[in-house]
């Protein structure tokens, strides 16, 4: 398949577009009273996403470094699939085209066999499921080991939030997260402990203007309400915006802000994951999957209005 898929979804007062590559949300909208209000950002039909936009990241999300590591005493060596950085970046699903397994009027579920891969002995069937309803978005990932070994994984997403049609120097942005690892801005690599974020230039706990900000920094030690979720905010300068939350297993957000999405600029993407960057030679946050052992996890997007 040398094209991808699109299927769209509706109800409830939003609209998206998934699509086939890399299992991606291309679009997520909320029907305001003046019009379609977008909350992601998107890219044109037909083409692949921009900047991993809205991709499934798996079987690990962030950068593995020089692609090597060690997992039960066994020595792993990925292909360099980013070589300014020197590592393997974001697994494999992001790069390949999904199945589709249903599509209704406001679900599509599509899935991905991982099979075997230069370094990566480990086989893996990944299930995404975009579902909309009263409260907006619902994404549920599964991911099965149809292998016969236990495996290492994680999982992330790769959305990019957008107020309307805000630039994002006129937005601010809100994260529930008492913690960031810092990163080597020459590789974006951990580089040094996490560290809290009170008194820094990366607490954003309550509402900061993203005006000039670079940001790339995975985010942990997560605030969650009273049900489990995690909740994360960009808001507009009119009040409006949209949400970010994250349910149990999705222990980490990294927030990065690119200057060139195409047709945008500055563009911020908030991304839940597993695990940090480098997880397998870091040793946190490390899902091991037993032979067919599944794991579970959701996220998901609403408008604020």
């Amino acid at each position: 398949m040398s094209d991808p898929r699109d299927f769209g979804i509706q109800g409830n007062g939003y609209r998206a577009v998934v699509s086939s590559a890399g299992g991606a949300l291309r679009l997520l909208e909320h029907e305001a009273p003046d019009g379609a209000y977008a909350l992601t950002e998107s890219w044109p039909a037909g083409e692949r996403p921009p900047l991993y936009c809205g991709v499934v990241l798996a079987p690990w999300p962030g950068r593995v470094r020089d692609g090597h590591f060690f997992f039960d005493g066994i020595e792993h060596q990925l292909a360099v699939t980013d070589p300014e950085h020197g590592t393997a970046l974001h697994g494999f699903a992001w790069a390949s085209y999904w199945e589709l397994l249903s599509h209704s009027e406001n679900q599509v579920v599509q899935a991905l066999e991982v099979g075997l891969h230069k370094g990566w002995p480990y086989q893996l069937r990944l299930t995404v499921t975009h579902e909309l309803g009263p409260a907006g978005l619902t994404v549920t990932h599964t991911t099965t080991n149809i292998g016969g070994y236990h495996a290492p994984f994680g999982l992330g997403a790769h959305p990019y939030l957008r107020a309307g049609d805000s630039d994002l120097d006129d937005c601010t942005l809100q994260i529930a997260a008492g913690t960031r690892l810092p990163v080597d801005p020459e590789r974006s690599l951990p580089n040094a402990y996490s560290q809290p974020v009170a008194d820094s230039d990366y607490d954003f706990t309550s509402p900061r203007s993203l005006r000039g900000v670079t940001l790339d920094a995975p985010f942990s030690a997560l605030d969650e309400d009273v049900d489990g979720r995690v909740r994360h905010d960009l808001l507009g300068p009119d009040g409006r915006g949209v949400r970010l939350w994250t349910g149990p297993g999705f222990g980490w957000v990294h927030a990065s802000i690119t200057d060139d999405y195409p047709g945008r600029g500055r563009a911020l993407a908030l991304a839940p994951a597993t695990c940090p960057p480098d997880a397998f030679n870091l040793g946190i946050d490390i899902v091991v999957l037993q032979p067919g052992e599944t794991w579970t996890g959701q996220w998901g997007l609403s408008a604020l209005v």
